[in-house]
This record gives C-alpha cells, structure tokens and sequence, in this order.
C-alpha cells in the first residue's frame, strides 16, 4: 500500500506566497523561499510551487524564484504556471524542480502533455486541473479559474493520463480557501476514472479534513496551503494524528 503525502502548496504571485478564497481576494502570506525551507524541515513529503499569474500574464514561469527554493529543500519540488513547452520545463527542471504541473496550457494544446512525457517521462509530468459544478456538470476551468471550458472534469482527468500525465492535481474551486474540507465526491470520482496517482486540493482547513480525505477517498496526497502558511496545522504533529488514525504516511 502505497504511503500517504501531505504537500503544502506555494502560490506566487509577483515573488510573494500569497492565498485567496475560491481563487480570489489574495493576502500575502510570506517569502516562499523561507517557507520552503521550513515546510522541508517540518517533514512535508513534497512542494508545489505555482506561479498562479504567469499564464494570465503571458510570461514564463519565474526561473530564479524557483532556483532559489530548490536550493532550501531535500524534497520533491513540483513547479507550475506558464509553462507552455518541453523547453520551458526543461528550464526548470534543471534549476530544480523534480516534477513539472501543466494546467491552462494543456487545455489550450493537449499535445503539451504527450511532448512533456515523451521527453522527461510520466513520472515527471502532473496535470493540474481547477474545476467546479456548472448546472449539476463539473466543469474544467482555465487562467486562474477566470475562464470556463467545455470540458467535462472526468474526461480531461481520462485523456491527460491517455496523453501521459503520471499524477492528477485536483483543486474544487468552490472549496479552495473556505476550509470547509475537500470535494470528497468528487474527488473519489477522479481516483475511480484514473490508474495515476491523485493529489486533492482546495477546501483543508482542519486536521480533520486530511483524515477524512484520507479515509473517504481513495487520493494519494493531500495538498494545503493556508492552514499551513498561517500556522494553523504543524506538519509534525499532523502526521502523528494521522498514524493514530491508522492512515498509512510517509
């Protein structure tokens, strides 16, 4: 049985961590380079770093930023935002990241997913994807969750994996920041379509949250930001309280 993950998520926007609710109303929330290093030595078992403007502003993903964190953990670092071809993964991942997360680039060009797999393989390759019911239909979502597509959220999680993206980086629009828990259906929905490891995000606002995602669904990482940013949850003592829950962790 495969360990659970607990992964503590960067948003950067202009270098600065900041943290909304449902994607808007952003605060800062500190230098991500200090609180990498502090996640990394707390006991996170992963990072995502997302530049959650560089799509919105047409630009790359911002290169020394990343370097600089990379420098701070001993931990797998996945950087997302802006990337938008094999050469600018290939940029960041030899400043450092350990996994590449396409998002709003991959909806507009899917052959994005097959090119990055082809040359870095699947393992390297996360398809990160914001999505919230539209009339009853979960509906994917681009540039920041400011533009709805017609993709249905099953689907694109089933072509992204056709296409050879190794994990899906789930985030419930309607959840992110409210710490009202995770989209816990659908969220076992994404686990059920996919044979790819599944990572749920948005909604955590409690340790009780990660128990329950943990124990109702079938995900294989759970990602947080503000509880931790803010120190709500200690990532030390969220892992024994999950062990105690007889939730297998790394």
């Amino acid at each position: 049985m495969l360990k659970k993950r607990i992964i503590p998520c960067l948003d950067i926007k202009e270098g600065r961590t900041v943290k909304g609710v449902n994607f808007e109303g952003l605060r800062d929330a500190g230098d991500p380079v200090e609180l990498a290093k502090l996640y990394s030595e707390e006991g996170a078992d992963e990072l995502v770093f997302l530049d959650i403007t560089a799509t919105i502003e047409k630009r790359d993903t911002l290169v020394e930023l990343v370097k600089r964190v990379a420098e701070q953990v001993n931990i797998p670092f996945t950087v997302g935002g802006g990337i938008r071809s094999v050469e600018n993964a290939y940029r960041l991942l030899k400043h450092g990241a350990d996994k590449i997360s396409v998002n709003s680039s991959a909806v507009k060009r899917p052959e994005l997913l097959n090119e990055l797999s082809a040359q870095f393989g699947n393992q390297c390759v996360v398809l990160a994807l914001d999505a919230r019911p539209v009339n009853g239909v979960w509906k994917v979502f681009v540039n920041g969750g400011k533009v709805e597509t017609e993709l249905n959220l099953l689907d694109w999680v089933k072509e992204g994996v056709e296409r050879g993206a190794g994990e899906i980086l789930f985030t419930s629009m309607d959840h992110d920041g409210t710490k009202n828990g995770f989209a816990l259906e659908a969220l076992e929905a994404v686990c059920q379509a996919v044979n790819v490891p599944v990572i749920a995000s948005g909604g955590c606002g409690s340790v009780g949250h990660f128990i329950d995602v943990f124990q109702k669904t079938h995900v294989d990482a759970a990602l947080a930001a503000s509880v931790f940013h803010f120190g709500e949850i200690e990532i030390l003592e969220l892992k024994q309280t999950l062990k105690k829950h007889n939730i297998t962790i790394r």
